[in-house]
C-alpha cells in the first residue's frame, strides 16, 4: 500500500540541501525548494549497491536522501531522450497508487500511451492479448511494482526508463531517474517535469500547471 505521503526532512536538512545547492538554484528545472517542499529526494531506510551513486547521505535515523542534483540532471536526460521517439510510440505504466494519475497526465500532455492499474502479462509480448502494444520506450514508476512490464521489455529489446527509489534494483533499467516514487507529491513534479521537458524538446505546446498532474488523488 502507498503511505500517505513522505517521512518528512527536517529543518537542518532542508538548511543543509540548500547551502549545498546554491550554483543549482539558478539552473535547476525548478527552485530547490520545490524538489524539497514535493519530497523528491526522500528515500527508504533500504538502499540497493545500484542506488548508491544517487545517495546524497544517510540520515541518524537510516533514512537514505537521494541527491537532488542527480534528479535534476537525469530528468533533463530522460526527457532529451524520450523527446527522440514519437510519442505516440511511448508507454507509461504505474502500478503504484501515486504514480496513476501523474502517469496517464504525462501521457495526454505528451500524446504517449499510459497503461495504469494491474499489468496484464503479455501485453507487450502476446498478440492475442487485449490491449496488445508494441512500445518502442517504456517508463516505469517503480521497478518494483512493475516488474513484469520490465520483463516483457527486456523481452522485446526496447529501453527502459524508470523512476526509482533507494531499494530499487536498476540492473534491467536504461536510465534511471532517481526519486521518491512514493509519494504522490513527488510523482506529479516528476512527471509534471519530465513532460514539460519533453514538449519543449520537441517546440511543443505544453499548457499544464503542476497542479494539473496532481490533481484527481
Amino acid at each position: 500500500m502507498d503511505t500517505t505521503e513522505d517521512i518528512k526532512f527536517t529543518e537542518t536538512e532542508t538548511a543543509e540541501t540548500t547551502e549545498n545547492s546554491e550554483e543549482q538554484k539558478s539552473t535547476s528545472l525548478v527552485p530547490i525548494d520545490e524538489y524539497l517542499a514535493a519530497g523528491v529526494h526522500i528515500g527508504t531506510q533500504q538502499k540497493t549497491e545500484n542506488m548508491m551513486k544517487f545517495v546524497y547521505r544517510v540520515r541518524t535515523d537510516g533514512l537514505y536522501v537521494l541527491d537532488i542534483q542527480a534528479t535534476d540532471e537525469r530528468i533533463r536526460m530522460a526527457a532529451k531522450f524520450l523527446s527522440e521517439y514519437d510519442p505516440a510510440r511511448i508507454l507509461v505504466v504505474s502500478a503504484r497508487q501515486y504514480g496513476q494519475f501523474p502517469a496517464k497526465m504525462f501521457a495526454k500532455a505528451i500524446g504517449a500511451r499510459s497503461m495504469v492499474g494491474r499489468f496484464i502479462p503479455g501485453t507487450l509480448t502476446n498478440p492475442t492479448v487485449e490491449h496488445f502494444f508494441e512500445p518502442d520506450v517504456i517508463i516505469v514508476t517503480d521497478p518494483t511494482g512493475d516488474a513484469q512490464v520490465i520483463r516483457e521489455a527486456v523481452d522485446i529489446s526496447i529501453p527502459v526508463v524508470a523512476l526509482c527509489d533507494t531499494n530499487n534494483m536498476t540492473s534491467d533499467v536504461d536510465l534511471v531517474i532517481p526519486t521518491n516514487n512514493k509519494g504522490r507529491k513527488a510523482l506529479s513534479l516528476v512527471y509534471w517535469l519530465l513532460a514539460r521537458e519533453i514538449s519543449k524538446a520537441n517546440n511543443s505546446v505544453f499548457n499544464y500547471e503542476l497542479e494539473s498532474f496532481e490533481a484527481g488523488v
